[in-house]
Protein backbone atom coordinates (compact mmCIF):
# COMPACT_ATOMS: atom_id res chain seq x y z
CA UNK A 1 0.00 0.00 0.00
CA UNK A 2 2.86 2.36 0.85
CA UNK A 3 4.39 1.88 -2.59
CA UNK A 4 1.00 2.54 -4.21
CA UNK A 5 0.70 5.83 -2.31
CA UNK A 6 4.25 6.87 -3.25
CA UNK A 7 3.74 6.06 -6.95
CA UNK A 8 0.40 7.90 -6.99
CA UNK A 9 2.03 10.92 -5.35
CA UNK A 10 4.87 10.90 -7.88
CA UNK A 11 2.43 10.74 -10.80
CA UNK A 12 0.44 13.62 -9.29
CA UNK A 13 3.66 15.62 -8.86
CA UNK A 14 4.71 14.99 -12.49
CA UNK A 15 1.28 16.07 -13.75
CA UNK A 16 1.47 19.19 -11.56
CA UNK A 17 4.96 20.09 -12.86
CA UNK A 18 3.89 19.56 -16.46
CA UNK A 19 0.83 21.72 -15.90
CA UNK A 20 2.88 24.48 -14.32
CA UNK A 21 5.39 24.28 -17.20
CA UNK A 22 2.58 24.63 -19.73
CA UNK A 23 1.16 27.64 -17.90
CA UNK A 24 4.33 29.65 -17.27
CA UNK A 25 5.94 32.10 -19.62
CA UNK A 26 9.62 32.67 -20.18
CA UNK A 27 9.60 35.23 -17.38
CA UNK A 28 8.06 32.77 -14.93
CA UNK A 29 4.66 34.46 -14.51
CA UNK A 30 1.33 32.67 -14.84
CA UNK A 31 -0.15 33.02 -18.29
CA UNK A 32 -3.53 32.45 -19.89
CA UNK A 33 -3.15 29.89 -22.67
CA UNK A 34 -5.82 29.58 -25.38
CA UNK A 35 -8.51 26.96 -24.73
CA UNK A 36 -8.03 23.58 -26.38
CA UNK A 37 -6.63 20.10 -25.92
CA UNK A 38 -3.16 18.61 -26.34
CA UNK A 39 -4.74 15.28 -27.29
CA UNK A 40 -2.81 12.06 -26.74
CA UNK A 41 0.66 11.99 -25.12
CA UNK A 42 3.42 12.52 -27.75
CA UNK A 43 1.02 12.17 -30.71
CA UNK A 44 -1.23 15.03 -29.62
CA UNK A 45 -3.97 15.55 -32.21
CA UNK A 46 -1.66 14.81 -35.15
CA UNK A 47 -3.53 11.74 -36.35
CA UNK A 48 -6.88 13.57 -36.35
CA UNK A 49 -5.26 16.48 -38.23
CA UNK A 50 -3.71 14.21 -40.88
CA UNK A 51 -6.93 12.21 -41.21
CA UNK A 52 -8.96 15.38 -41.83
CA UNK A 53 -6.35 16.66 -44.30
CA UNK A 54 -6.33 13.40 -46.25
CA UNK A 55 -10.13 13.52 -46.53
CA UNK A 56 -9.93 17.06 -47.93
CA UNK A 57 -11.72 18.46 -44.85
CA UNK A 58 -8.86 20.11 -42.98
CA UNK A 59 -11.06 23.15 -42.31
CA UNK A 60 -13.46 20.88 -40.35
CA UNK A 61 -10.64 19.98 -37.93
CA UNK A 62 -10.29 23.70 -37.20
CA UNK A 63 -13.97 24.67 -37.39
CA UNK A 64 -15.07 21.94 -34.97
CA UNK A 65 -12.65 23.25 -32.36
CA UNK A 66 -13.58 26.87 -33.01
CA UNK A 67 -17.21 25.99 -32.37
CA UNK A 68 -16.33 23.93 -29.30
CA UNK A 69 -14.19 26.61 -27.63
CA UNK A 70 -16.11 29.64 -28.98
CA UNK A 71 -12.90 31.48 -29.91
CA UNK A 72 -10.76 32.53 -32.87
CA UNK A 73 -7.64 30.91 -31.41
CA UNK A 74 -7.21 27.53 -29.74
CA UNK A 75 -4.33 25.35 -28.63
CA UNK A 76 -3.49 21.85 -29.78
CA UNK A 77 -0.46 19.60 -30.22
CA UNK A 78 0.61 18.69 -33.76
CA UNK A 79 3.79 16.92 -34.93
CA UNK A 80 5.09 16.91 -31.34
CA UNK A 81 4.74 20.68 -30.95
CA UNK A 82 2.52 22.88 -28.77
CA UNK A 83 0.57 24.87 -31.33
CA UNK A 84 -1.84 27.80 -31.47
CA UNK A 85 -4.25 27.72 -34.40
CA UNK A 86 -5.27 31.23 -35.50
CA UNK A 87 -8.60 31.45 -37.27
CA UNK A 88 -10.09 33.87 -39.78
CA UNK A 89 -8.73 36.93 -41.61
CA UNK A 90 -7.56 38.56 -38.36
CA UNK A 91 -5.34 35.55 -37.67
CA UNK A 92 -4.01 35.58 -41.23
CA UNK A 93 -3.26 39.30 -41.00
CA UNK A 94 -1.47 38.91 -37.67
CA UNK A 95 0.83 36.15 -38.94
CA UNK A 96 1.49 37.67 -42.38
CA UNK A 97 2.14 41.16 -40.96
CA UNK A 98 4.52 40.06 -38.22
CA UNK A 99 6.91 37.85 -40.19
CA UNK A 100 10.49 38.25 -38.87
CA UNK A 101 9.15 40.50 -36.08
CA UNK A 102 7.00 38.39 -33.79
CA UNK A 103 6.92 35.16 -35.81
CA UNK A 104 9.11 33.30 -38.25
CA UNK A 105 8.64 30.48 -40.72
CA UNK A 106 8.47 26.95 -39.33
CA UNK A 107 7.85 23.55 -40.88
CA UNK A 108 7.47 20.08 -39.35
CA UNK A 109 10.58 17.91 -38.92
CA UNK A 110 9.75 15.78 -41.97
CA UNK A 111 9.80 18.84 -44.25
CA UNK A 112 13.00 20.27 -42.78
CA UNK A 113 14.86 16.96 -42.95
CA UNK A 114 13.76 16.08 -46.47
CA UNK A 115 14.22 19.52 -48.07
CA UNK A 116 17.29 20.70 -46.15
CA UNK A 117 18.44 24.32 -46.26
CA UNK A 118 16.34 26.23 -48.82
CA UNK A 119 14.19 29.33 -49.02
CA UNK A 120 11.16 27.48 -47.59
CA UNK A 121 12.92 26.22 -44.46
CA UNK A 122 15.32 29.13 -43.88
CA UNK A 123 14.26 32.28 -42.03
CA UNK A 124 15.94 35.57 -41.18
CA UNK A 125 18.52 37.36 -43.31
CA UNK A 126 19.72 34.21 -45.08
CA UNK A 127 16.18 33.29 -46.02
CA UNK A 128 15.45 36.78 -47.35
CA UNK A 129 18.61 36.71 -49.47
CA UNK A 130 17.62 33.38 -51.00
CA UNK A 131 14.12 34.70 -51.69
CA UNK A 132 15.49 37.79 -53.44
CA UNK A 133 17.72 35.72 -55.71
CA UNK A 134 14.91 33.37 -56.67
CA UNK A 135 12.21 36.05 -56.91
CA UNK A 136 14.18 37.97 -59.53
CA UNK A 137 13.88 35.02 -61.89
CA UNK A 138 10.15 34.72 -61.17
CA UNK A 139 9.35 38.38 -61.85
CA UNK A 140 7.08 39.73 -64.63
CA UNK A 141 10.16 41.07 -66.42
CA UNK A 142 11.64 37.57 -66.54
CA UNK A 143 8.30 36.15 -67.70
CA UNK A 144 8.04 38.50 -70.65
CA UNK A 145 11.63 37.79 -71.73
CA UNK A 146 12.18 34.14 -70.85
CA UNK A 147 9.12 32.15 -69.94
CA UNK A 148 5.98 32.92 -71.84
CA UNK A 149 6.95 31.53 -75.26
CA UNK A 150 8.52 28.48 -73.63
CA UNK A 151 5.33 27.82 -71.66
CA UNK A 152 3.20 28.18 -74.78
CA UNK A 153 5.45 25.78 -76.70
CA UNK A 154 5.38 23.14 -73.95
CA UNK A 155 1.61 23.54 -73.56
CA UNK A 156 0.93 22.98 -77.27
CA UNK A 157 3.34 20.05 -77.51
CA UNK A 158 1.79 18.42 -74.46
CA UNK A 159 -1.74 18.69 -75.88
CA UNK A 160 -0.63 17.34 -79.26
CA UNK A 161 1.05 14.35 -77.61
CA UNK A 162 -1.16 13.47 -74.67
CA UNK A 163 -4.61 14.81 -75.61
CA UNK A 164 -4.96 14.71 -79.37
CA UNK A 165 -2.28 12.15 -80.25
CA UNK A 166 -2.97 8.44 -80.58
CA UNK A 167 -6.69 9.01 -81.09
CA UNK A 168 -7.35 9.37 -77.36
CA UNK A 169 -10.94 10.04 -76.32
CA UNK A 170 -10.53 9.39 -72.59
CA UNK A 171 -7.77 10.35 -70.17
CA UNK A 172 -7.08 10.99 -66.50
CA UNK A 173 -6.50 14.69 -65.98
CA UNK A 174 -4.36 14.68 -62.82
CA UNK A 175 -1.50 12.38 -63.94
CA UNK A 176 -1.60 13.85 -67.46
CA UNK A 177 -1.38 17.46 -66.25
CA UNK A 178 1.33 16.43 -63.79
CA UNK A 179 3.53 15.46 -66.74
CA UNK A 180 2.90 18.85 -68.38
CA UNK A 181 3.65 20.83 -65.23
CA UNK A 182 6.77 18.86 -64.35
CA UNK A 183 8.19 19.08 -67.88
CA UNK A 184 7.55 22.80 -67.83
CA UNK A 185 9.33 23.21 -64.49
CA UNK A 186 12.32 21.17 -65.71
CA UNK A 187 12.60 23.24 -68.90
CA UNK A 188 12.06 26.60 -67.23
CA UNK A 189 14.34 26.14 -64.23
CA UNK A 190 17.08 23.85 -65.61
CA UNK A 191 16.64 23.70 -69.43
CA UNK A 192 16.11 19.91 -69.23
CA UNK A 193 14.20 18.55 -72.22
CA UNK A 194 15.17 14.86 -72.38
CA UNK A 195 11.85 12.92 -71.93
CA UNK A 196 13.42 9.91 -70.20
CA UNK A 197 15.21 12.08 -67.65
CA UNK A 198 12.04 14.08 -66.97
CA UNK A 199 10.00 10.90 -66.54
CA UNK A 200 12.58 9.40 -64.17
CA UNK A 201 12.67 12.53 -62.00
CA UNK A 202 8.87 12.83 -61.98
CA UNK A 203 8.51 9.29 -60.63
CA UNK A 204 10.94 10.07 -57.81
CA UNK A 205 9.08 13.30 -56.99
CA UNK A 206 5.84 11.37 -56.54
CA UNK A 207 7.48 9.29 -53.77
CA UNK A 208 9.10 12.41 -52.32
CA UNK A 209 5.77 14.24 -52.11
CA UNK A 210 3.96 11.33 -50.45
CA UNK A 211 6.30 11.51 -47.45
CA UNK A 212 6.93 15.24 -47.25
CA UNK A 213 4.29 15.89 -44.58
CA UNK A 214 4.42 12.53 -42.81
CA UNK A 215 5.29 11.30 -39.34
CA UNK A 216 9.14 11.27 -39.41
CA UNK A 217 9.69 7.59 -38.66
CA UNK A 218 12.78 6.58 -40.61
CA UNK A 219 11.88 2.90 -40.80
CA UNK A 220 11.79 0.78 -43.99
CA UNK A 221 8.34 0.85 -45.54
CA UNK A 222 7.21 4.17 -44.06
CA UNK A 223 6.36 7.13 -46.29
CA UNK A 224 9.10 9.16 -44.62
CA UNK A 225 11.76 6.51 -45.23
CA UNK A 226 10.74 6.16 -48.89
CA UNK A 227 10.67 9.94 -49.33
CA UNK A 228 14.21 10.28 -47.94
CA UNK A 229 15.48 7.63 -50.35
CA UNK A 230 13.74 9.32 -53.28
CA UNK A 231 15.12 12.72 -52.21
CA UNK A 232 18.66 11.34 -52.07
CA UNK A 233 18.27 10.00 -55.62
CA UNK A 234 16.86 13.33 -56.84
CA UNK A 235 19.66 15.32 -55.23
CA UNK A 236 22.27 13.00 -56.72
CA UNK A 237 20.90 13.61 -60.20
CA UNK A 238 20.51 17.35 -59.61
CA UNK A 239 24.10 17.48 -58.35
CA UNK A 240 25.32 16.04 -61.64
CA UNK A 241 23.25 18.60 -63.57
CA UNK A 242 24.62 21.46 -61.46
CA UNK A 243 28.24 20.40 -62.01
CA UNK A 244 27.70 19.98 -65.75
CA UNK A 245 26.16 23.45 -65.93
CA UNK A 246 28.98 25.01 -63.93
CA UNK A 247 31.47 23.52 -66.39
CA UNK A 248 29.39 24.72 -69.36
CA UNK A 249 29.32 28.24 -67.93
CA UNK A 250 33.09 28.22 -67.49
CA UNK A 251 33.50 27.08 -71.10
CA UNK A 252 30.89 29.66 -72.22
CA UNK A 253 28.72 26.98 -73.83
CA UNK A 254 25.84 27.93 -71.52
CA UNK A 255 24.35 31.37 -70.90
CA UNK A 256 24.41 33.00 -67.43
CA UNK A 257 20.81 34.11 -67.99
CA UNK A 258 19.29 31.10 -69.72
CA UNK A 259 17.43 29.76 -66.67
CA UNK A 260 17.19 29.78 -62.88
CA UNK A 261 20.03 27.28 -62.43
CA UNK A 262 22.51 29.49 -64.29
CA UNK A 263 21.24 32.51 -62.37
CA UNK A 264 21.87 30.85 -58.99
CA UNK A 265 25.35 29.69 -60.06
CA UNK A 266 26.62 33.07 -61.27
CA UNK A 267 24.83 35.53 -58.95
CA UNK A 268 26.30 36.46 -55.54
CA UNK A 269 24.20 37.71 -52.65
CA UNK A 270 24.41 41.22 -51.15
CA UNK A 271 27.62 40.23 -49.33
CA UNK A 272 29.28 38.97 -52.49
CA UNK A 273 28.93 35.32 -51.47
CA UNK A 274 27.67 32.56 -53.76
CA UNK A 275 25.25 29.80 -52.83
CA UNK A 276 26.91 26.49 -52.05
CA UNK A 277 26.24 23.60 -54.39
CA UNK A 278 24.10 21.82 -51.78
CA UNK A 279 21.90 24.87 -51.19
CA UNK A 280 21.46 25.37 -54.95
CA UNK A 281 20.40 21.72 -55.25
CA UNK A 282 17.95 22.12 -52.34
CA UNK A 283 16.39 25.23 -53.85
CA UNK A 284 16.06 23.67 -57.30
CA UNK A 285 14.44 20.62 -55.71
CA UNK A 286 12.00 22.89 -53.84
CA UNK A 287 11.08 24.85 -56.96
CA UNK A 288 10.64 21.72 -59.07
CA UNK A 289 8.22 20.47 -56.40
CA UNK A 290 6.40 23.75 -55.82
CA UNK A 291 6.48 24.63 -59.51
CA UNK A 292 4.52 21.60 -60.62
CA UNK A 293 2.45 20.01 -57.85
CA UNK A 294 0.42 23.07 -56.89
CA UNK A 295 -0.24 24.06 -60.51
CA UNK A 296 -1.20 20.44 -61.30
CA UNK A 297 -3.86 20.66 -58.58
CA UNK A 298 -5.08 24.05 -59.81
CA UNK A 299 -5.43 22.96 -63.45
CA UNK A 300 -7.06 19.65 -62.49
CA UNK A 301 -9.71 21.32 -60.36
CA UNK A 302 -10.19 23.98 -63.04
CA UNK A 303 -10.93 21.25 -65.59
CA UNK A 304 -13.40 19.69 -63.15
CA UNK A 305 -15.11 23.01 -62.49
CA UNK A 306 -15.47 23.95 -66.18
CA UNK A 307 -17.07 20.57 -66.90
CA UNK A 308 -19.56 21.17 -64.08
CA UNK A 309 -20.43 24.72 -65.17
CA UNK A 310 -21.10 24.92 -68.94
CA UNK A 311 -22.08 28.60 -68.71
CA UNK A 312 -18.67 29.44 -67.22
CA UNK A 313 -16.96 27.28 -69.85
CA UNK A 314 -18.66 29.26 -72.66
CA UNK A 315 -17.62 32.62 -71.20
CA UNK A 316 -14.00 31.48 -70.84
CA UNK A 317 -14.01 30.07 -74.39
CA UNK A 318 -15.37 33.35 -75.73
CA UNK A 319 -12.64 35.37 -73.99
CA UNK A 320 -9.87 33.05 -75.21
CA UNK A 321 -11.20 33.06 -78.79
CA UNK A 322 -11.23 36.87 -78.76
CA UNK A 323 -7.54 36.88 -77.76
CA UNK A 324 -6.67 34.25 -80.39
CA UNK A 325 -8.46 36.27 -83.09
CA UNK A 326 -5.93 39.09 -82.70
CA UNK A 327 -2.98 36.81 -83.49
CA UNK A 328 -1.57 35.25 -86.64
CA UNK A 329 -1.87 31.48 -87.09
CA UNK A 330 0.77 29.77 -84.94
CA UNK A 331 1.79 33.02 -83.20
CA UNK A 332 2.71 32.54 -79.55
CA UNK A 333 1.09 34.28 -76.61
CA UNK A 334 2.65 37.47 -75.29
CA UNK A 335 2.64 38.94 -71.78
CA UNK A 336 0.00 41.44 -72.91
CA UNK A 337 -2.33 38.59 -73.91
CA UNK A 338 -2.18 37.15 -70.39
CA UNK A 339 -3.27 40.51 -68.95
CA UNK A 340 -6.41 40.38 -71.10
CA UNK A 341 -7.58 37.10 -69.56
CA UNK A 342 -9.50 38.85 -66.77
CA UNK A 343 -12.60 36.64 -66.65
CA UNK A 344 -10.50 33.49 -67.06
CA UNK A 345 -8.35 34.51 -64.09
CA UNK A 346 -11.48 35.18 -62.01
CA UNK A 347 -12.54 31.60 -62.79
CA UNK A 348 -9.13 30.30 -61.72
CA UNK A 349 -9.29 32.32 -58.49
CA UNK A 350 -12.75 31.00 -57.64
CA UNK A 351 -11.42 27.50 -58.24
CA UNK A 352 -8.51 28.23 -55.87
CA UNK A 353 -10.96 29.57 -53.30
CA UNK A 354 -12.81 26.26 -53.19
CA UNK A 355 -9.77 24.05 -53.75
CA UNK A 356 -6.51 25.75 -52.65
CA UNK A 357 -3.60 23.44 -53.55
CA UNK A 358 -1.86 24.21 -50.25
CA UNK A 359 -4.26 24.20 -47.30
CA UNK A 360 -2.12 26.35 -45.00
CA UNK A 361 1.24 26.70 -43.31
CA UNK A 362 3.04 27.17 -39.99
CA UNK A 363 4.94 29.82 -38.05
CA UNK A 364 6.96 29.94 -34.80
CA UNK A 365 6.70 32.53 -32.04
CA UNK A 366 9.96 34.49 -31.69
CA UNK A 367 8.81 36.12 -28.43
CA UNK A 368 6.00 35.74 -25.90
CA UNK A 369 2.87 36.92 -27.71
CA UNK A 370 -0.56 38.04 -26.53
CA UNK A 371 -3.23 37.42 -29.15
CA UNK A 372 -6.99 37.67 -28.69
CA UNK A 373 -6.58 37.93 -24.92
CA UNK A 374 -4.49 34.76 -24.71
CA UNK A 375 -0.77 34.23 -24.18
CA UNK A 376 1.33 32.31 -26.72
CA UNK A 377 4.77 31.45 -25.23
CA UNK A 378 7.97 31.95 -27.18
CA UNK A 379 8.82 28.82 -29.16
CA UNK A 380 5.21 27.75 -29.64
CA UNK A 381 4.11 27.08 -33.22
CA UNK A 382 1.20 28.60 -35.15
CA UNK A 383 -0.99 27.14 -37.89
CA UNK A 384 -3.23 29.01 -40.31
CA UNK A 385 -5.69 27.35 -42.69
CA UNK A 386 -6.70 28.82 -46.06
CA UNK A 387 -9.96 26.89 -46.36
CA UNK A 388 -11.24 28.33 -43.09
CA UNK A 389 -11.64 31.80 -44.60
CA UNK A 390 -12.27 30.61 -48.17
CA UNK A 391 -15.39 28.69 -47.08
CA UNK A 392 -16.64 31.11 -44.43
CA UNK A 393 -20.23 32.18 -45.37
CA UNK A 394 -19.70 35.47 -43.53
CA UNK A 395 -16.84 36.31 -45.88
CA UNK A 396 -18.10 34.60 -49.05
CA UNK A 397 -21.93 34.50 -49.05
CA UNK A 398 -23.38 31.25 -50.42
CA UNK A 399 -19.87 29.88 -49.96
CA UNK A 400 -20.42 26.57 -51.77
CA UNK A 401 -21.61 28.27 -54.96
CA UNK A 402 -19.08 28.65 -57.78
CA UNK A 403 -19.19 32.38 -58.57
CA UNK A 404 -16.26 34.03 -60.42
CA UNK A 405 -17.88 37.45 -59.98
CA UNK A 406 -16.57 37.44 -56.40
CA UNK A 407 -13.27 38.55 -57.93
CA UNK A 408 -14.62 41.43 -60.02
CA UNK A 409 -13.19 44.86 -59.23
CA UNK A 410 -11.07 44.93 -56.07
CA UNK A 411 -12.04 41.34 -55.24
CA UNK A 412 -12.39 39.84 -51.75
CA UNK A 413 -11.54 41.64 -48.53
CA UNK A 414 -7.79 41.46 -47.71
CA UNK A 415 -6.60 38.36 -45.82
CA UNK A 416 -9.70 36.33 -46.74
CA UNK A 417 -8.42 34.84 -50.04
CA UNK A 418 -4.99 33.38 -49.31
CA UNK A 419 -4.15 30.45 -51.65
CA UNK A 420 -0.61 31.84 -52.05
CA UNK A 421 -0.12 32.83 -48.42
CA UNK A 422 0.71 36.43 -47.64
CA UNK A 423 3.24 38.90 -46.30
CA UNK A 424 7.00 38.57 -46.92
CA UNK A 425 6.63 34.80 -47.38
CA UNK A 426 3.94 34.95 -50.04
CA UNK A 427 4.63 32.26 -52.64
CA UNK A 428 7.32 33.68 -54.98
CA UNK A 429 5.97 31.52 -57.82
CA UNK A 430 2.49 33.08 -57.81
CA UNK A 431 2.91 34.82 -61.16
CA UNK A 432 4.62 31.80 -62.71
CA UNK A 433 1.60 29.70 -61.68
CA UNK A 434 -0.80 32.25 -63.16
CA UNK A 435 1.09 32.21 -66.46
CA UNK A 436 1.29 28.40 -66.50
CA UNK A 437 -2.43 27.86 -65.78
CA UNK A 438 -3.77 30.54 -68.13
CA UNK A 439 -1.53 29.49 -71.02
CA UNK A 440 -2.66 25.90 -70.73
CA UNK A 441 -6.28 26.99 -70.44
CA UNK A 442 -5.94 29.13 -73.59
CA UNK A 443 -4.73 26.15 -75.60
CA UNK A 444 -6.91 23.37 -74.23
CA UNK A 445 -10.29 25.12 -74.19
CA UNK A 446 -10.05 26.23 -77.82
CA UNK A 447 -9.44 22.63 -78.91
CA UNK A 448 -11.65 20.51 -76.66
CA UNK A 449 -14.81 20.10 -74.68
CA UNK A 450 -14.87 17.42 -72.01
CA UNK A 451 -17.21 15.44 -69.76
CA UNK A 452 -16.50 13.99 -66.32
CA UNK A 453 -16.61 10.19 -66.30
CA UNK A 454 -17.10 10.11 -62.51
CA UNK A 455 -19.39 13.03 -61.56
CA UNK A 456 -19.04 13.81 -57.87
CA UNK A 457 -15.64 12.09 -57.65
CA UNK A 458 -14.22 12.21 -54.12
CA UNK A 459 -11.48 14.80 -53.58
CA UNK A 460 -8.56 13.92 -51.29
CA UNK A 461 -5.57 15.86 -49.95
CA UNK A 462 -2.34 13.88 -49.55
CA UNK A 463 -0.76 16.41 -48.99
CA UNK A 464 -2.09 18.37 -52.01
CA UNK A 465 -5.56 18.33 -53.56
CA UNK A 466 -6.12 15.29 -55.78
CA UNK A 467 -9.26 13.57 -57.15
CA UNK A 468 -9.46 10.01 -55.83
CA UNK A 469 -9.44 8.42 -59.32
CA UNK A 470 -7.33 11.08 -61.07
CA UNK A 471 -10.34 12.87 -62.67
CA UNK A 472 -11.04 10.70 -65.76
CA UNK A 473 -12.73 12.65 -68.59
CA UNK A 474 -13.99 12.06 -72.13
CA UNK A 475 -12.72 14.70 -74.54
CA UNK A 476 -14.40 16.00 -77.70
CA UNK A 477 -12.57 18.10 -80.31
CA UNK A 478 -14.18 21.50 -80.91
CA UNK A 479 -16.55 21.95 -83.87
CA UNK A 480 -17.50 18.25 -84.06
Amino acid sequence: MAWYIIITALIALIIFVLFKTKTKSQGGGLIKLPPGSYGWPILGETLEFIRARNKGTSEKFVKDRMDKYKTQVFKTSLMGESMAVLCGPAGNKFLFSNENKLVTSWWPASVREILGTCLLTTAGVQGMQMRKMVSYFLSPDAFSKLYIQNIDVVSRQHINTHWQGQGKEELKVFPTIKLYAFELACRSFMSIEEPSQIKRLEALFSVFLAGLLSIPLNLPGTKFYNAKKATAAIKKELGLIVRQRREALEQKTASPSQDLLSHLLVTPDENGEFMSESVIINNILLLLFAGHDTSTCAITMLMKTLAEHPDVYEKVLREQNEIASTKEAGEFLQWEDIQKMKYSWNVVCETLRLWPPAIGAFREALVDINYGGYDIPKGWKFHWNALLTHKDPNLFPDEKKFDPSRFDGAGPVPYTFVPFGGGPRMCPGKEFARLEVLTFLHNVIRRFRWDLLIPGEKILCDPVIIPEKGLPIRIHPQNT
